[in-house]
């Protein structure tokens, strides 16, 4: 149940909230996170949460009237020498501050919380008695508590890869690049690494962790084709937005029960990949539907 606030919140309050939830320094180095543009004194009655904040995310935000977008993905990871108008990033941060939007974003620190992004995959699955895939290291600020990158899991009961593979397609979100595997589709499965984003750097992970399969996004060829071969974990490769987008449902829950707001999250697709024509000889295609 929603609480009723004694005040409105404003954006320092968020942003206090967040930051307690998903500390900064919980963040990779390279990372950029944390409250971009916003006035903390401003109201914040509505907020968005989205993966991406892109025009389109924010031509909804602003048709729901929302005072702040919480995002994922940070808009300005890499630094700028001009947010104008006349460029793709500047346009975005121009609306938003004309609109009086603020923008906070919690990336690799909300990966790595617990809860966090890949518990919220893992939960879309049903797994159970969840690990971390990659625990932070020893003394570093996020250690300990459960906390890490990926999570490693067990099914309710033990599938083929080929069942696994459609489940987890009908269990996230629906996008055209849809649910690859990469094993032997018979081969039953029952541990299971997962890690929302793109995760093939986690592969040796995986494969030290002795899991059945590995579900993440954003595979690489040469890297999946050398781990299969190795014999390590069987893979499923899902569209990026898809394995981020059930921590929206998380998120907004936390802002909504703990502030009182009113939270919309965003359903719109932010995938690139547009469209997807299965080869007419693809196995896939040969396969009994579910």
């Amino acid at each position: 149940m929603s609480t009723t606030p004694s005040r409105t919140a404003t954006v320092a309050d968020v942003v206090a909230l967040l930051d307690q939830r998903y500390p900064p320094a919980w963040a990779e180095q390279w990372d950029r996170v944390g409250l971009v543009l916003g006035e903390p004194s401003a109201p914040v009655r509505r907020i968005a949460c989205v993966v991406d904040c892109v025009p389109e995310t924010v031509a909804e935000a602003l048709e729901a009237g929302a005072d702040l977008i919480v995002a994922h993905h940070p808009l300005l990871l890499r630094g700028v020498s001009s947010v104008a108008p006349t460029t793709y990033k500047g346009r975005i941060i121009h609306q938003l501050i004309k609109n009086d939007i603020a923008l906070y974003v919690a990336h690799t620190n909300a990966d790595v919380a617990n809860p966090g992004v890949s518990d919220a995959l893992a939960a879309r699955l049903g797994l159970t008695d969840l690990r971390p895939l990659h625990p932070p290291a020893p003394g570093s600020p996020a250690a300990g508590q459960g906390r890490g990158l990926g999570r490693i899991g067990q099914l309710p009961q033990p599938m083929t890869l080929a069942e696994l593979a459609r489940h987890t397609a009908r269990v996230l979100p629906a996008t055209a690049w849809g649910v690859r595997a990469a094993g032997e589709p018979d081969r039953m499965v029952s541990t299971v690494a997962v890690s929302g984003g793109s995760g093939d750097s986690f592969l040796t992970d995986a494969t030290a962790a002795e899991v059945d399969v590995f579900l993440t996004a954003d595979l690489r060829h040469h890297p999946a084709s050398e781990h299969v071969a190795e014999g390590g974990p069987a893979l499923l490769d899902a569209a990026h937005w898809a394995t981020e987008r059930p921590w929206l449902d998380d998120l907004a829950a936390y802002l909504r029960d703990s502030l009182g707001v009113t939270t919309l999250v965003s359903d719109l697709d932010t995938d690139p990949w547009t469209v997807h024509a299965a080869s007419p000889a693809s196995p896939v295609d040969k396969e009994p539907r579910p």
